[in-house]
């Protein structure tokens, strides 16, 4: 079964994220959330999920922060990490791929990007 992870403090992000992923749930894929940086490590070390969405600004430990534990682990390296922020500026994005990002999305996105991203690095074919 491939997970993920959605991380934001903020739960209407949350929601919008579940409602988004809803449809992939047919293919199998779970959805599991976390409100702050620490339940986020917690998550990841005991799920390992396929991909994270994680927003940047979080309680207890900041995304940057989660995003390099995790990559800097030889058995997490490879979960894919999708920084989700309001911080648009060049700069942001830069510290986000150097903290080991996969990939960056601004808020506000487009909730059809989301799920196309998704469905790419889970493996899964549209069903049109």
């Amino acid at each position: 079964m491939k997970k993920v992870l959605i991380v934001d403090d903020e739960p209407n992000i949350v929601t919008l994220m579940e409602q988004i992923l809803e449809e992939l749930e047919d293919n199998g894929v779970l959805t599991i959330t976390a409100r702050d940086g620490k339940e986020a490590l917690e998550l990841i070390q005991k799920q390992k999920p396929d991909l994270v969405f994680l927003d940047v600004m979080i309680p207890h430990i900041s995304g940057l922060e989660v995003c390099k534990t995790v990559k800097k682990d030889n058995y997490l390296s490879d979960v894919y990490i999708i920084l989700l922020t309001a911080r648009g500026q060049s700069l942001d994005e830069e510290n986000g791929m150097k903290a080991g990002a996969d990939f960056y999305i601004t808020k506000p996105f487009l909730p059809q990007d989301v799920l196309i991203k998704s469905r790419k690095i889970l493996g899964i074919e549209t069903s049109n």
